[in-house]
């Protein structure tokens, strides 16, 4: 079983920039993305429900603005929308499938540098993960659980080309950091870190000016965090920086 995630930056630019080959090439069964910034109803049939594929929608009530999904190759047995709390739901940033024992959480992390860049929606990111915390840590008495998306977290220094030049940037906030120590500490597996420790200018988010992709000055902020016992069986986990088509490229993991 391969799941893979991907924040496309605007589904319909996506498909338009290839999605659909994607999806077609990337031998995926699961496929979670963020920010498709569009409802179902304003997609085409190709983007909205692929031929092959299961399609579970979570979009915000903004026009344009954030949401979620789930792409698989077998119908899910539920699907949950959110988190319950309309502050975090009415921006479509949770959904949850489940296959069998096995949970898929996708979630889009909130930024919290606010409109004004002043960090003003730290607060607000910090209560959506310890919301998804709390949900994910029942989830995990139930059956394996794989928490992927775009977290907007640099974890550690080596997940960020600059880390000097970002410490009082949200996404690399000493406070930030620390909230995912916590899901560490509490036994969530960075998957893709568990398997290259130590290894840099593994990124998945570029800036899309002065070059940033070109010459590899990224960010590390889009994750595949496994409960211990999904942890068990991954075989493999991956970063794919060749596939364009949005600012981030996907990551995912090979499950036994």
């Amino acid at each position: 079983m391969r799941i893979v995630s991907w924040n496309v930056n605007g589904l319909r630019a996506c498909v338009r920039k290839g999605f659909p080959g994607f999806l077609a090439e990337c031998a995926a069964d699961v496929v979670g993305i963020q920010e498709v910034r569009a409802l179902p109803e304003q997609l085409d049939r190709a983007a909205c429900i692929p031929p092959g594929w299961h399609a579970s929608f979570a979009p915000a009530k903004r026009p344009g603005y954030s949401g979620v999904a789930v792409y698989s190759r077998t119908a899910p047995d539920d699907i949950e929308i959110g988190l319950g709390e309309p502050r975090f739901d009415d921006e479509g940033r949770l959904i949850t499938a489940r296959f069998g024992r096995l949970f898929v959480v996708n979630g889009y992390f909130p930024k919290g540098s606010g409109r004004d860049r002043d960090n003003s929606r730290v607060p607000y990111k910090l209560d959506f993960y310890r919301a998804v915390f709390d949900r994910i840590e029942r989830l995990k008495r139930r059956g394996p659980v794989f928490v992927i998306g775009d977290f907007n977290t640099a974890h550690e220094e080596i997940d960020l080309a600059r880390p000097k030049d970002n410490v009082k940037t949200s996404g690399f906030l000493p406070e930030e950091r620390a909230e995912l120590d916590r899901w560490i500490a509490s036994g969530w597996v960075d998957t893709f870190r568990a398997r290259h420790p130590g290894e840099s200018g593994h990124y998945t988010w570029w800036r899309q000016w002065g070059g940033a992709r070109e010459r590899n000055v990224g960010w590390r902020i889009d994750y595949v965090l496994a409960s211990r016992a999904a942890a068990r069986r991954v075989t493999d986990a991956f970063i794919w920086p060749d596939v364009h088509g949005s600012d981030h490229c996907p990551v995912g993991v090979d499950v036994d």
